[in-house]
């Protein structure tokens, strides 16, 4: 994977120069806001409230990048569509080498050449950030936080076929007599 540089003028913040910095350990902390994510067109999360902290050790002959991402996510519940803040805690590790243009391709590992001066953590920010999502978003004790929209759960536990979870739907006898 090649460095890639972000064309978007709001984003070049996320980008380390590491020339000019010393062997050893380096902090740099983010603030990811709505801001962030409206950079990306078809972004899952559009409003969060996280702090990255990114810790770079720069070496010899590469650059180890330890991604510590916390807060919140503002998503909406599932099952009674009221937004509410996801919690996320996100601890991530990136590799970059330094390496001439004809480096061998990996995808785990970025490859920096010797006109690459800055890396850009923006895109890795991103996809840290949304691959952490839960595939269902649900209220944290549905039905107990100020978030949750009671009277959506009221409407569904109505209409619910099957409002007892112990009672089996009658509907299943006819696929069990096909054992």
């Amino acid at each position: 994977m090649r460095a890639n540089y972000c064309s978007l003028k709001s984003l070049r913040i996320y980008s380390i120069p590491f020339t000019g910095l010393k062997l050893g350990k380096h902090q740099f902390e983010y603030e990811i806001t709505d801001a962030f994510f409206d950079e990306f067109e078809y972004s899952l999360v559009k409003k969060a409230n996280l702090k990255c902290l990114v810790e770079m050790e720069k070496q010899e002959t590469m650059l180890i990048l330890n991604f510590d991402i916390k807060g919140h996510i503002f998503a909406n519940c599932d099952r009674c569509l009221a937004p509410y803040p996801q919690p996320v805690d996100i601890r991530e590790q990136q590799i970059a080498k330094f390496g001439g243009e004809d480096a061998d391709e990996d995808e785990e590992i970025i490859i920096l050449t010797k006109n690459d001066h800055e890396i850009d953590v923006s895109g890795l920010i991103y996809e840290y950030i949304n691959v952490a999502l839960p595939l269902t978003t649900v209220c944290i004790d549905e039905g107990m936080t100020p978030y949750c929209d009671k009277e959506m759960l009221n409407s569904l536990s109505k209409l619910s076929v099957n409002p007892d979870p112990d009672e089996i739907d009658p509907r299943w006898d006819v696929l069990k007599k096909l054992n």
